[in-house]
């Protein structure tokens, strides 16, 4: 299994943190060791000061694919649930400045929490998906899927030109603007068409 992230999928998000708004979608992966999974609590790695959180709408994959085209990519996936794509800032902002990978900074254990996942029959319209995180009982982020700059469909087709998809896979959307700084003692819940289905404790 593997987990194929998308990086500045909303404007918004891309522009708080300075970058240029993608004109193609910005891929990058983490390995099935940076799962975190529901009922798990994050432990706050301690070679970064600044672990920021990034709330994502993930969807998996539940059949084998390649070169997909997109009027065909929803029969690709099964489910929808939330994630977060935990980010050393410092890591990444110093290899960003380096032209380095961001590998480090976003693929290390315990990096991308998952909820659980709904069927995804019980969403009519995926471009109409509300989603929101609450920190310490405070709304951190707030999305809908119709922001997006490349839509789930799009990104199935564009992802298996270059990677087989296997079942299992997860595929994280992006995350909108409001990302920012986990303490130890945070308590992070997600909630995705107002039903909260990521609930867990920063330690």
């Amino acid at each position: 299994m593997k987990i194929i992230c998308v990086g500045r999928n909303y404007a918004d998000h891309a522009k708080e943190l300075h970058n240029p708004v993608p004109t193609e979608p910005v891929i990058f992966i983490k390995p099935d060791t940076a799962v975190l999974k529901p009922g798990e609590d994050f432990y706050l790695p301690d070679f970064d000061p600044e672990i920021h959180f990034e709330c994502e709408v993930v969807y998996r994959i539940c059949r084998e694919g390649k070169n997909i085209q997109p009027s065909f990519s929803t029969t690709y996936i099964d489910s929808v649930g939330l994630g977060i794509d935990f980010t050393a800032r410092t890591l990444q902002e110093n290899a960003k400045q380096k032209g380095l990978p961001w590998t480090l900074a976003k693929a290390f254990n315990g990096s991308a929490p998952i909820s659980t996942f709904s069927p995804i029959a019980n969403y009519s319209n995926l471009q109409d998906i509300h989603f929101e995180l609450k920190v310490n009982g405070i709304s951190r982020q707030i999305g809908h899927t119709q922001d997006q700059i490349f839509s789930i469909e799009f990104l199935i087709s564009f992802i298996s030109k270059y990677f087989l998809l296997k079942t299992g896979d997860l595929i994280f959307t992006g995350t909108p603007a409001g990302v920012g700084k986990v303490n130890i003692g945070d308590h992070l819940e997600g909630y995705l068409s107002g039903e909260k289905i990521l609930d867990f404790h920063v330690r």
